[in-house]
């Protein structure tokens, strides 16, 4: 039995640079990790078995990420020839991670669940070959596969590692979960912010374009804006509804925190460039 970090992400910028004839949105975004999420217990079995032990209510096993993963991940490998003879798990989830919070928490579950079992089964299979699967999941299912802080382009899978400063982040959920089809379905989504080089980018003031219609849509997302806002840099994360402040130092983003309102859920973590998952994979994971 073996425990795998599911980490979170921050959109430190996003960007709508258009909409395709398909409908779906071309956009700039930033993703940074953090030293925080949720945590998959995984055991191998030998009977081809595939269990969740912890399944999420209202969420048949079938249509949850982490089973969709595994079986993905069972089906590809045994069509390569790649898949030991009665590979099986029992999964089972310690779910920190809101669902609708913007922080990647399903896309991070079906991420770790398609590398720490590659890694367990013994399928080989390349990171390449992992991410491929993964963005069959969801658009932002690679960059946890591939593991470092990136910037992405074109629906989100074009995607350039970066280096952004690893800062401390009050991350906020304001007690609402927001559809991410409800915030690109909005008429007043900007959708013509203008592409520009990463290196132009990184050098503007960080901004993400569903902020104004998630403060509009959701009052508590005001809210929390409003108030973080006070006390330093703060923005929407993805579509939402996680909102984060950041800070050079953990004490700073502590303080702030000791001040949130009742209503508030919060917590502090680092943002880092290395996934927690890759850095446990090599041995030097600091997860909390």
């Amino acid at each position: 039995m073996m425990r795998f970090p599911a980490p979170a992400k921050l959109n430190l910028f996003l960007y709508i640079t258009g909409q395709r004839a398909d409908g779906y949105h071309t956009l700039q975004t930033l993703f940074q990790f953090l030293d925080y999420g949720d945590t998959l217990t995984i055991e191998p079995r030998t009977d081809g078995a595939l269990r969740l032990l912890t399944p999420v209510k209202g969420v048949p096993d079938e249509e949850n990420l982490i089973v969709r993963a595994a079986r993905l991940l069972m089906q590809y490998a045994d069509q390569q020839g790649r898949l030991p003879a009665g590979s099986g798990a029992d999964i089972s989830i310690d779910k920190r991670l809101p669902m609708g919070g913007g922080l990647g928490g399903g896309s991070s579950n079906a991420a770790t669940v398609l590398v720490a079992l590659n890694h367990l089964w013994g399928c080989g299979l390349s990171v390449e070959e992992l991410a491929g699967l993964g963005l069959r999941l969801g658009a932002d299912v690679p960059v946890f596969i591939r593991g470092h802080a990136a910037f992405a382009e074109g629906v989100g899978e074009m995607l350039t590692p970066v280096d952004p400063p690893e800062k401390w982040y009050l991350v906020a959920h304001p007690g609402v979960s927001i559809p991410t089809p409800e915030i690109f379905r909005d008429p007043d989504l900007p959708r013509n912010t203008p592409v520009r080089p990463l290196e132009t980018l990184l050098n503007c003031e960080f901004s993400n374009d569903c902020e104004v219609i998630a403060r509009k849509r959701f009052r508590k997302v005001d809210e929390a804006l409003t108030w973080l806002l006070e006390y330093a840099p703060s923005r929407l994360t993805g579509t939402g509804a996680c909102v984060f402040a950041e800070f050079d130092t953990e004490p700073a983003a502590r303080q702030v925190l000791e001040q949130a309102p009742a209503w508030l859920n919060a917590f502090v973590a680092k943002g880092v460039n290395l996934s927690p998952l890759h850095a446990a994979l090599a041995g030097q994971a600091e997860f909390r």
